[in-house]
This record gives C-alpha cells, sequence and structure tokens, in this order.
C-alpha cells in the first residue's frame, strides 16, 4: 500500500476573511484588517499548525466601484495594509511559515522587486515568496500617472521579461562571492560579483543587486494566471501556482495543462506546486457547517451581493433579488454572463442565490460539510491529479482559520496527508523543491 501524498497548504489572509459580509459577523473586529495583532495571531496560527505559507494578495487601488449605487459604502475589501512592510514585521515573531505577498509588474521596476524581496528572504531566514501579477484594473492605473490601463498584451510581454530581469539580479552573486576575511582586507571576491547588463525591450538594466544570495537561493515564485501569457510565465519560472478552478474536471484540465508545459523549460513536474483556493464553512454536522454559510449569507446586503454580478450580469437592481436570473443583454463579459446564467438556470436560483454563491468565497470554490467531508473532497482533488494543495481563503478571519486548524487539519493528519512538523527552515525546504541553479 503506498502511502498518501502530502499536501501542500497556504493561508490567504487579505481582508477580514473571503465571504463579502465577513466584518458583520459577530466574532469578527471590523478594524482588524488595520491591525499588526490581527496578522500576527493568524501568522503564528498558521506557523503553530505547520501550515507552509500565510499569503497577502494585494491591489494598488480601491477596485471596489459602487455599482449599484450603495455598494462601495457597504464592502470592507476597502481596507488594508501594504503588505511587503506586515510581511516584514512578521518575519520578527515567526520562525518557520513561508511570507508571501503580491507586487505588480506593471508599475514596479524590476530592481525594486528584486532588492525588496531578497532583503525579506534575508530578514526571514529564507520564507519570502513573490507572488507575481500585472494588475488588472483602471483604478490602479489612475494611481500611477495613467488614464487607462497597458494594453493587455504588453503588459504580460513586460512581466515575462520583468520576471527575467529579477531573477538574474538574485543571481548577482555567487554563493561564495562574500569573503569577510579580516585578516587580509578582503570583503568580496569581485570575480564572483556579476552586473547583469539586461538590455531587452521593456528594461535596461545593469546590475549587480547589492544583496546576497539568498538563504533559499532566490525568493519562492508563485503565479495565479490562467490566460496563455500567465500559463508561459507559470510554465518557465514559478514555483507554486494559485488557481482558482470551480470544479474536479477543471481543476484537472488545468494540472495537466500547466505541468505538461514545464518539460519544455528543462523542469521536473514536481518542481512546481498547483494550490486551487478553497473557501470552507465546517460544522460538526452538515446542517451545522450549511446554518454557518446560510448566517454570512443572510447579512450581504443586496446592494453589496449585486456588484458581484455587475461586471458579469450588468445591474439586476431593478429587479426582485428574490426572482429569477433575467437573461443577459450588453454585458461586458459575455462569457462569464453566460456562464452565470446558465448556473442559474441549472440550480433554479434566484438572483440572491446567484450573488451569495458568488459573495461567499470572492470566486474561489467554496466547500460547505463536516471535517470528513472537507477532507474528503481535498484528497480526492489530490488523487486525482488536480492539485498538490491548497490555498485556503477562510470566509471569516480568524474564525475560518481556528476552524480548520481544530477541525479539518486533525482529520487530514489522521489520513497521512500533511505534516506534524516542518521539514527545514526554509519555504523552499517545506514544500519540498530543490534549491535552484544559479544562471551565468
Amino acid at each position: 500500500m503506498t502511502s498518501p501524498k502530502q499536501i501542500s497548504l497556504g493561508l490567504s489572509m487579505r481582508y477580514l476573511g473571503y465571504h463579502a459580509a465577513a466584518w458583520r459577523h459577530p466574532s469578527a473586529d471590523p478594524n482588524a484588517a488595520s491591525k499588526f495583532s490581527h496578522y500576527r495571531y493568524l501568522a503564528q496560527t498558521a506557523e503553530a499548525a505547520k501550515l507552509d505559507m500565510v499569503f497577502l494578495a494585494d491591489g494598488i487601488g480601491l477596485r471596489t466601484k459602487d455599482e449599484p449605487a450603495g455598494a462601495l459604502s457597504r464592502s470592507h475589501q476597502t481596507l488594508e495594509l501594504e503588505p511587503l512592510t506586515l510581511l516584514s514585521a512578521l518575519s520578527s515573531v515567526t520562525s518557520h511559515i513561508g511570507l508571501v505577498s503580491t507586487a505588480s509588474t506593471t508599475y514596479n521596476e524590476p530592481y525594486h522587486i528584486a532588492r525588496k524581496w531578497a532583503s525579506l528572504d534575508h530578514l526571514s531566514g529564507g520564507r519570502a515568496g513573490w507572488n507575481i501579477v500585472t494588475s488588472w484594473s483602471e483604478a490602479e492605473a489612475h494611481n500611477f500617472n495613467r488614464d487607462k490601463h497597458m494594453d493587455y498584451d504588453l503588459r504580460y510581454d513586460r512581466a515575462a521579461e520583468f520576471v527575467e530581469v529579477v531573477k538574474g539580479l538574485w543571481d548577482s552573486w555567487e554563493p561564495d562571492a562574500p569573503v569577510f576575511d579580516k585578516d587580509s582586507g578582503i570583503f568580496l571576491d569581485p570575480s564572483k560579483l556579476h552586473a547583469l547588463n539586461h538590455v531587452g525591450t521593456h528594461f535596461k538594466v545593469k546590475g549587480p543587486l547589492t544583496i546576497k544570495r539568498t538563504p533559499q537561493g532566490r525568493p519562492i515564485l508563485v503565479q495565479a494566471g490562467a490566460a496563455e501569457q500567465g500559463l508561459e510565465i507559470a510554465a518557465r519560472s514559478a514555483d507554486v501556482v494559485y488557481s482558482a478552478p470551480l470544479d474536479l474536471a477543471a481543476a484537472q484540465a488545468y494540472y495537466a495543462n500547466l505541468k505538461g508545459r514545464l518539460a519544455k523549460h528543462g523542469r521536473e513536474p514536481d518542481s512546481l506546486k498547483i494550490m486551487p483556493g478553497v473557501t470552507m464553512f465546517i460544522g460538526r454536522t452538515r446542517e451545522e457547517a450549511r446554518a454557518k454559510f446560510d448566517l454570512l449569507n443572510s447579512l450581504v446586503p443586496p446592494e453589496l451581493g449585486l456588484s458581484y454580478l455587475y461586471q458579469q450580469m450588468g445591474d439586476l437592481s431593478a429587479y426582485p433579488v428574490d426572482g429569477p436570473v433575467p437573461e443577459p443583454r450588453d454585458v461586458l463579459v459575455k462569457s462569464m454572463a453566460k456562464n452565470l446564467y446558465a448556473m442559474a438556470q441549472r440550480d433554479n436560483l434566484s438572483i440572491r442565490q446567484l450573488y451569495t454563491t458568488i459573495a461567499a468565497g470572492f470566486g474561489v470554490r467554496v466547500l460547505v460539510g463536516t471535517p470528513k467531508d472537507i477532507a474528503d473532497d481535498m484528497q480526492a482533488w489530490i488523487e486525482a491529479d488536480a492539485a498538490d494543495g491548497f490555498n485556503l481563503c477562510p470566509p471569516v478571519l480568524p474564525l475560518g482559520l481556528d476552524e480548520f486548524v481544530t477541525m479539518v487539519l486533525p482529520e487530514l493528519r489522521a489520513r497521512g496527508m500533511f505534516r506534524t512538523e516542518y521539514t527545514g527552515p526554509t519555504l523552499r525546504e517545506n514544500l519540498g523543491l530543490k534549491l535552484p541553479q544559479r544562471r551565468g
């Protein structure tokens, strides 16, 4: 009998949780997303549970729109802290858990990112990870001297070059370049310090980086794109990919597609961890889990709930929320509108039921059930080659994390699927990934 495959687990800790009404839950502190104590508790709890990493998604503009009117005033997804500052602080109160955050390739320069994440990797003893995004909202463009967002293909072309420049800068120092010989007065060996001398379409960067090679060779690279260009960046460079399939078949197709691209880049399938996002409502019984789900959904005002459908389905505020979902007309994202309408028709959903389905997990897959139900689902995805692990997106924080740790984690450990101790001090070791070879 073969041993169960070990899974990777990360905690996404943005905002107050992934449910649209998280801040209204009786256990929630509406101001927690601005408090260091909140994130310290989350990181230390996740570390005590031996999770691989905590993750902070990020946007550099207020993406929530007042569409329909009244939505903005009801959204908790409007307040957050700058993630790298926060993770640097968390590095001093944790010792093993990985620290991952987003930074945009559209509104940064490669030298900035290389320098900041290399610093975090040293400060944390080898636990830093960079989530590569291109940014997508007009709100972000307006904060960086632009009237509109950069063209889609241009953003991804820039991102691909950006990542290669950052990797090159991280390779500036050979491991033994620092000599530190007090007797001879030799601090470093210049022959082992390398300028990048990159000249490309979007960037001209000489280097070298003024930070030596980091404890895990380079920070972990994370990517979350599902588009063709994003998949290629992931196949070439990513160590971890966050994905968002909503069913097993879609997850298997995504997994096979991305893993199948690795060989042409000289990579093995196990050099990349694919971790779908999942939001869990956990109860000792299925009835209790459903009651938790229903409670939060009852706290979503129609104005806010309809905002989750606005871009895909248009303004539905003139329709009764407990009535049928109308056929979409003149919408911006026709493919998504078609899928949502098909879901509503198939499951006989009202407008309210449709928006709570989306608002419950901010677009990621939602599970409602007992610890055994949750573990069965996770194991099925792992065994079906649909995932290597999961990015946990609790509906309410810290409650959702506490429930996962006390209820689901023991079930996973009883099946031999998750560790009881960390493998080593670095994120790379705990993910089971090899040290990257230095280029040049």
